[in-house]
């Protein structure tokens, strides 16, 4: 007997969105404190923000670059115009 079970929407998920599986306990902790879960939260960010958070040091960036890369996202850009302001 075949039955066809659909998974909720809480089991599906996009591999590719999700944060990398070897970031330190530190980096995951800082990153559940800001409500961020998901690559593509991170995507929204730049580097310099990220770095801001405690526990988010040089190797959680370069772990999380290189998974936005992978993902085919990245790290926003940095806005130029505000840090041109006089």
């Amino acid at each position: 007997m075949k039955t066809d079970i659909q998974p909720s929407a809480g089991q599906l998920t996009n591999e590719s969105d999700e944060l990398p599986a070897k970031l330190a306990r530190p980096a995951q902790r800082a990153l559940a404190q800001a409500g961020l879960t998901r690559l593509s939260q991170l995507s929204k960010m730049t580097e310099t923000e990220l770095a801001k958070l405690h526990g988010i040091g040089p190797n959680a960036i370069k772990l999380i670059r290189s998974a936005l890369d992978a993902a085919g996202k990245a790290f926003a850009k940095t806005e130029v115009a505000d840090e041109q302001k006089p």
